[in-house]
């Protein structure tokens, strides 16, 4: 699926799926980054989910309006949110962290529960910034 965003730049989402995450959260800064350092294809873009580019994004999966505390993958023309998000994200890094994906054969019923306890205190845990980090010169193409 392609898209045009606020800044008039397009994403073809075949080609790079975008993460979208929180950009006040410190663990979920630290989340994106680790995922940086071990996507080796540069397969992942990103964006704040506080940005336009985000309210773009999100826009044809209205009807799927992911919970503010989630994490988000748009994937080709899939939209996917809380533990299935990170799991599917998992299928892209390399051995080992691609075994985490064979977890989604275990019902969301039973994996979102744990991933929704950490998103509603990852805050108090983690801390948060009073703003959306900003990307190094290195890695600022990789974000929308």
């Amino acid at each position: 699926m392609r898209l045009t965003l606020p800044n008039q730049a397009h994403i073809d989402t075949s080609v790079h799926a975008v993460i979208l995450f929180d950009g006040v959260c410190n663990f979920c800064n630290s989340s994106v980054n680790w995922i940086i350092q071990r996507d080796r294809a540069a397969r992942f873009r990103f964006a704040s989910l506080q940005s336009d580019a985000a309210g773009c994004l999100l826009a044809p999966f209205a009807a799927q309006t992911p919970p503010g505390d989630s994490i988000v993958l748009i994937d080709g023309e899939q939209c996917y949110t809380e533990s299935t998000a990170v799991l599917r994200i998992c299928r892209y890094l390399p051995f080992p962290w691609q075994l985490f994906a064979g977890l989604l054969t275990v019902p969301k019923p039973v994996r979102d529960p744990l991933y929704r306890l950490v998103a509603r205190h990852r805050y108090r845990l983690w801390g948060e910034r009073e703003s959306c980090m900003i990307p190094s010169a290195e890695i600022r193409q990789r974000f929308l």
